[in-house]
């Protein structure tokens, strides 16, 4: 047995904002909501959970501000110390302001690309994936809703013609 959506496409994004709201105030699941753009408080609507990917991200410059300190401190201080411009190379702390800026630089790079990757895989964005739009109007300047499909199609169908959808169908999911 197949499951049935029923999308709704959009075209202005207040209109779908305002939908989203009225179809979840009638208890109704919607699925996704494909959009050309972010569009402002559209998760709020639909209900999602707040994201953690800022915990990860601190997590992540943290990770690059230790490989920078292991690092700086190995090659800097343990295995070839340098006497550059009179400065003393015995102690990490002495020499600590000239390795402030790699210090941040690690910190920033570690954090940036552990994100990406961190968003691509969660998004399950691999290379050469095919698309999973329903709509190509959604990539232009439409906005889809798929909602999940009840006990009443046809009541549902009509609470979404209601909230301003220029066109309502059926499809198999």
């Amino acid at each position: 047995m197949s499951s049935q959506v029923v999308h709704a496409l959009y075209d202005d994004d207040d209109v779908l904002l305002k939908a989203v709201k009225e179809v979840r105030a009638e208890k109704h699941h919607i699925e996704e909501v494909y959009t050309p753009f972010p569009v402002h408080g559209l998760d709020h609507a639909m209900g999602l959970a707040e994201t953690r990917i800022a915990i990860m991200a601190f997590i992540y410059g943290i990770i690059g501000f230790s490989v920078a300190v292991t690092m700086i401190n190995f090659i800097m201080i343990v295995d070839w110390p340098q006497n550059i411009g009179g400065k003393p190379s015995f102690s990490f702390l002495e020499n600590l302001p000239a390795f402030i800026p790699v210090m941040f630089e690690m910190t920033v790079f570690f954090a940036a690309h552990l994100m990406v990757i961190t968003f691509y895989l969660r998004s399950r964005l691999w290379p050469f994936k095919e698309a999973e739009n329903p709509n190509p109007l959604t990539t232009d300047d439409k906005f889809l809703m798929e909602v999940a499909v009840g006990k009443d199609v046809d009541a549902l169908k009509e609470l979404l013609q209601k909230t301003g959808a220029i066109e309502v169908s059926l499809h198999e999911k």
